[in-house]
């Protein structure tokens, strides 16, 4: 979700080992080697979706894509109910003329209607699916965007120079001293309204 500036646990282990080698190996003009002051933050961008606590904008953009597609979702479920009722009404048709002679010609509609109506439901679910990704990547690049954007200047601002997407890699354990989510949420919301992205997305 956020790209340039974000390290894996296993790259930084790497660096902070070779930094410590390079430390134990002086060279001969100098005895000793200065390592470099890095200040580290932890955040957990998967937060940022949570419906109360996350980033006003990543709601707003999702109840946009969502009722987009809320006709479609209602025209499934229609289809998906009047496969069900077809399917208990076959299977009635069966056991009622069990043992007797079978309006076959009724049966059989009823048959081909059901077949005929999974297919039309699995075309219309896998297209809706489609549409449904390419414009959920529509509306959420720029946000991304901007998101990215704002992450570095608030760790700019504060002299962070690492920040780990603990959302994404797993740590054994990080104190809540460095945990900058609930910071950053905050900052981002009071600097991005949901009335100014309502607007953003109506234009």
């Amino acid at each position: 979700m956020i790209r340039h500036y974000m390290f894996s646990v296993s790259a930084l282990c790497l660096a902070v080992f070779a930094a410590l080698a390079n430390a134990q190996q002086p060279t001969p003009t100098d005895t000793t080697v200065q390592l470099p002051v890095s200040k580290i933050a932890v955040i957990y961008t998967d937060l940022f979706l949570d419906a109360k606590t996350g980033i006003v904008k990543f709601n707003t953009v999702m109840n946009k894509l969502n009722g987009e597609f809320q006709r479609a979702k209602d025209e499934l479920t229609q289809m998906q109910t009047r496969a069900q009722t077809l399917e208990m009404e076959i299977n009635k048709l069966r056991e009622a003329q069990a043992g007797t002679e079978i309006d076959q010609t009724s049966l059989q509609s009823k048959i081909d209607e059901l077949d005929q109506l999974k297919k039309d439901i699995q075309r219309k679910r896998e297209d809706a699916q489609i549409a449904y990704n390419r414009r959920r990547q529509e509306l959420f690049t720029p946000l991304q965007d901007d998101l990215g954007k704002a992450l570095e200047a608030f760790a700019t601002a504060r002299g962070i120079n690492v920040i780990i997407d603990a959302g994404q890699v797993p740590l054994l354990y990080a104190s809540e001293s460095i945990d900058i989510t609930s910071a950053f949420i905050a900052d981002f919301n009071a600097k991005n309204p949901a009335t100014g992205a309502e607007t953003a997305l109506q234009e």
